[in-house]
């Protein structure tokens, strides 16, 4: 009967063995230890913390109900931060695709131009959006410009990391065809690569202007223009009917914009 029973319990399908569970519980007890010591080292002020529900639910009464006040200036401002994104990526067209060429592998001249490539794009996607924006006011001042560059820096990686990734999986027949046939550089990347990259191109630039429609929103918190400004000085000035308005402005324009990609995309693809 004993015999029996562990032949049965030898029978017990288990998905890890006795050193994949102890190397997991290992790995847990790490990943729990790093947690503890992470939120013990940022020094939280936890009375704030359990104070939080008293005062979102504060700031919520005051919040409401949205104030209809300077509502003109809200939607110049939305048509604002809507220009900021569709110059900013407009100009990401231009200067990303000639990265996106030489930081793939299979178009790049030469070692040194693939490498200058992924390091731009690397740099470009390093940054954040806000930063960039810092940087652009101190040297522009305030305004619409530093937030177009500040965008159009940041959209760089994004779009040429994608593209050239592209790219590099694109059918290499028509390339080879063209070759054999004599023909220069340039027309082999006209005829036999851009036809095969032109979804993935208008899929990628739909989809930075809808994100960067979402960033535009927050540039004006740094003085880049576009509807954070509006937000910052509604904020500083303590006017929560009006930062509710302002705030449900962003979510309908934000709304709009992928309701917008949404379209473009399934037209596109």
């Amino acid at each position: 009967m004993v015999d029996h029973a562990q032949q049965l319990a030898d029978r017990i399908w288990q998905r890890y063995d006795r050193k994949q569970r102890l190397t997991r519980y290992a790995v847990l007890l790490a990943t729990v230890m790093l947690v503890v010591w992470a939120v013990r080292d940022i020094d939280i002020f936890w009375p704030w913390v359990w104070d939080a529900p008293n005062q979102i639910s504060n700031l919520g009464v005051r919040m409401w109900p949205p104030s209809a006040a300077g509502f003109n200036s809200i939607i110049a401002a939305l048509i604002e931060t809507v220009h900021i994104a569709t110059l900013a990526t407009f100009l990401t067209i231009f200067l990303a695709l000639p990265v996106a060429f030489i930081a793939a592998q299979n178009t790049t001249p030469n070692r040194a131009c693939l490498w200058l490539g992924r390091f731009i794009l690397v740099s470009s996607r390093s940054v954040n959006t806000i930063i960039w924006a810092l940087l652009f006011v101190a040297i522009f001042g305030p305004g619409v410009l530093a937030g177009i560059l500040a965008i159009v820096f940041r959209s760089i990686g994004f779009i040429g990391k994608l593209m050239g990734e592209a790219i590099e999986e694109i059918d290499r027949k028509p390339v080879e065809a063209m070759e054999a046939t004599g023909a220069s550089k340039a027309k082999v990347i006209a005829y036999a690569i851009v036809p095969q990259v032109m979804p993935a191109f208008f899929a990628i630039v739909i989809l930075r202007w809808d994100i960067n429609i979402r960033e535009s929103t927050v540039l004006g918190l740094v003085g880049a223009g576009g509807i954070g400004v509006i937000l910052q000085g509604a904020i500083d000035t303590f006017a929560w009917p009006t930062v509710a308005t302002i705030l449900i402005a962003i979510i309908v324009l934000v709304l709009i914009g992928e309701a917008i990609t949404s379209l473009l995309r399934s037209k596109v693809l």
